[in-house]
């Protein structure tokens, strides 16, 4: 009986390690600034993708700062200027010369062009889990709490 809880713990932990967690907040949400994100706010999600990146979209105009956390593959649905080097580091958004190039809109606020913010940066990493917060990193507490749990049920 405990050889079969112990494998079913470890083949649930793998397919949890398959993917990597990232925060997924806006910046225009409390709490997930630029430099004042608190992770007590934005817990992190398992990404549907076992090859997805943590992405943080850094967007700039002037002093105002948008930014957001996400998967990748939650973000290439709809954004267009995501950069084709998606390694780990921060890169400038990829411009779309056709983006908006048939769209003649009657009300000009609307941004067809994606042309509002004047810096869009891109930052990818997916070496470490939750790595798309603030300065700071924080462990892996299922890493944790699943060593404990397998170290209860082995040595008892």
């Amino acid at each position: 009986m405990k050889n079969i809880l112990s494998s079913i713990v470890f083949s649930a932990l793998i397919s949890v390690a398959s993917s990597i967690w990232c925060y997924r907040c806006v910046g225009s949400h409390p709490g997930c600034g630029l430099y004042d994100f608190d992770w007590r706010y934005y817990w992190s999600y398992s990404c549907p993708d076992p090859e997805d990146k943590c992405v943080k979209i850094i967007e700039q105009k002037g002093v105002d700062v948008m930014v957001t956390r996400d998967c990748l593959s939650n973000l290439e649905g709809h954004r267009r200027d995501i950069p084709a080097d998606r390694y780990e580091g921060c890169r400038r958004s990829a411009k779309d010369p056709m983006l908006g190039e048939y769209i003649f809109p009657s009300i000009p606020e609307i941004d067809h062009k994606r042309e509002h913010y004047t810096n869009v940066t891109f930052c990818f990493c997916d070496f470490d889990e939750r790595c798309n917060s603030a300065a700071s990193l924080m462990a892996s507490m299922i890493l944790l709490s699943a060593l404990a749990f397998m170290h209860i049920s082995i040595w008892g």
